[in-house]
């Protein structure tokens, strides 16, 4: 059996954060403070959650790794490390234009799905695909 697929979640905040930075818009993380691992400043959570610019001039030593995002920023011109887990990072959006994703709060693989029929039947095995001229 094959090792599970890693998250898609990493990979499409790195790219959507790449993408905001390249278009000028400043890149926002919604995030679950109340998630275990989460160390943002308490006293800047609402309602359980807290929305971070991590825009390349607003942060220092951003991480955007597969299993969190760290980095250094300023509350109150006091710098403060943090370190959010990617299950608690529910989306990325763009402060400007609102364009970004939301995540599912559990993301699993689709798993694979069996042929229809199971026989040999050719029918079962052609494309989908049409060719457009």
């Amino acid at each position: 059996m094959s090792a599970p697929r890693p998250s898609r979640k990493p990979y499409l905040l790195r790219a959507l954060h790449e993408w905001m930075g390249d278009a000028g818009l400043t890149p926002q993380v919604i995030v679950d403070a109340t998630v275990a691992g989460v160390d943002v400043p308490p006293e800047h959570v609402q309602e359980g959650k807290i929305v971070l610019n991590i825009g390349m001039s607003a942060v220092r030593d951003l991480q955007l790794r597969n299993d969190a995002i760290a980095c250094t920023v300023r509350f109150g011109g006091a710098a403060r490390e943090l370190w959010l887990p990617m299950p608690a990072v529910l989306g990325i959006y763009a402060r400007e234009t609102g364009e970004g994703v939301a995540f599912a709060e559990e993301e699993q693989p689709d798993p694979p799905t069996p042929p229809e029929g199971g026989g040999d039947d050719s029918d079962s095995r052609r494309s989908h695909l049409k060719v457009v001229k």
